[in-house]
């Protein structure tokens, strides 16, 4: 028997967890062809969708695909994305989630499984803290050159590998 996806599968976890704890879940999504998005509020191919329950109607959540209706500029907009396109599910309030390899253009394929040992471990999604941990002198540690992180606004997305 061919092996099943466990993408779907955690997308909807990843998503009830987010409404259970009261939580704005957003999808980051790789556009394609496949895609069905409103292509104006694509920026360099990617699009971040909310699909909390206020913001959607009919939400639903298949093995293959994630579809649903929504008001973009005051204007109902059928929204149709390929699971192989989903790029992130995270809690917009603390970016807490999970992130994938998005594998445009391949349908959900039973593939071979791979020897246990040769599986890579599944990025994960954390929020980037408000402000730089202070550091002594002597600290000897990178350092990046940069500003500190702004403080306030939207949470971001680190992905971390």
């Amino acid at each position: 028997m061919s092996e099943i996806s466990t993408k779907p599968y955690m997308l909807r976890a990843i998503y009830e967890w987010c409404t259970d704890c009261g939580y704005t879940p957003y999808l980051a999504v790789k556009v394609d062809a496949a895609t069905q998005v409103p292509m104006e509020y694509v920026r360099k191919g990617e699009i971040v969708l909310n699909i909390s329950f206020g913001a959607t109607s009919g939400l639903k959540m298949d093995n293959d695909a994630i579809h649903f209706h929504a008001r973009f500029g005051g204007v109902s907009r059928e929204i149709y994305v390929p699971v192989n396109n989903v790029m992130a599910i995270y809690a917009n309030e603390n970016g807490q989630g999970m992130a994938f390899e998005p594998l445009l253009g391949q349908a959900p394929a039973a593939k071979t499984p791979a020897p246990v040992e040769e599986i890579a471990p599944v990025p994960t999604l954390s929020s980037v803290p408000s402000a730089p941990a202070p550091r002594s002198e002597d600290d000897n540690g990178p350092d990046d050159g940069g500003e500190p992180p702004k403080k306030g606004g939207r949470p971001t997305l680190t992905r971390i590998k």
